[in-house]
C-alpha cells in the first residue's frame, strides 16, 4: 500500500514530518477504494499474461517481436 500522501511545500512537508515524529499524527496510508478479491483477481491474470503469450509464440515469431522492439528502443530521437 502506498504512503499517506506528502505535502509538495518543503515547509508543510517538514511540519509534516515533526508531527509524525512527535506522535501527534499518524503515518498510515489511506484507506483502499478497491475490492480486495477484484485486486487479487487482477494480479493472478497480470503473472500468468506474459509467461501464456511467450508459450504460444513461435521462437520466430519472438525473435521478431524483439527486433521490432530493439529497432523501436535504439531508433528514438532525443
Amino acid at each position: 500500500m502506498a504512503k499517506a500522501k506528502r505535502p509538495k511545500d518543503s515547509n508543510q512537508l517538514a511540519k509534516f514530518i515533526v508531527e509524525i515524529a512527535t506522535g501527534e499524527r499518524e503515518d498510515t496510508p489511506p484507506p483502499s477504494k478497491k475490492n480486495a478479491a477484484a485486486v487479487e483477481l487482477g494480479r493472478l491474470g497480470g503473472l500468468k499474461g506474459g509467461n501464456a503469450r511467450a508459450n504460444k509464440l513461435t521462437p520466430e515469431k519472438r525473435k521478431e517481436i524483439a527486433k521490432k522492439a530493439a529497432e523501436k528502443r535504439w531508433n528514438t530521437k532525443k
